[in-house]
């Protein structure tokens, strides 16, 4: 099993994405609950300014000194990385391999030769399953493709082998 996974074709750069670091990225997002929360769609500046502001806060209030409850959210997370179900949204990638514009598609190779093509549109919904019980998709991975809606979340596109932007 290949674990990089290509994105080519019709892009100004053609990007090799590693699943076995993305447990790592702020990026993530938690696969048991992704599909049933609401998403809005902010800017990340916007995000970002709301992060500062609300560290900025917590810094005038309780001091610069991390008081216990931060300890315990440390051991949390850590707890939750080793435990969790991961994936991380598409997107970003895409845009960072600057697609042709001309492109109108992505084409998910996956298993034995089996494709399945989405507009772009619908490709930068995506999310990429990485992880499941705290463990590297080994078996049928290094991937799985979850729609943006969830509807194949008990069925994802699965032995993902590659990108390609038509």
């Amino acid at each position: 099993m290949e674990t990089i996974i290509p994105i080519g074709g019709r892009v100004k750069y053609k990007i090799t994405l590693d699943p076995g670091v993305w447990i790592f990225d702020d990026r993530k997002v938690d696969l048991n609950t992704y599909f049933n929360e609401e998403h809005k769609t902010d800017d990340a500046l916007e995000e970002y300014t709301k992060s500062v502001s609300k560290h900025w806060d917590r810094e005038i209030m309780e001091g610069a000194v991390y008081p216990p409850t931060l300890k315990t959210e440390v051991k949390f997370e850590k707890e939750k990385v080793l435990t969790g179900t991961f994936g991380i949204p598409f997107k970003p990638f895409l845009v960072n391999a600057e697609p042709d514009q001309n492109a109108a598609t992505v084409v998910i190779e996956y298993g034995d030769n089996d494709r399945i093509a989405l507009s772009l549109e619908e490709a930068s919904g995506i999310i990429l399953g990485f992880s499941k019980d705290g463990k590297p998709l080994k078996e049928d991975g290094p991937l799985h493709v979850y729609y943006k809606d969830g509807s194949n979340k008990e069925n994802p596109i699965k032995n993902v082998t590659g990108f390609i932007v038509e």
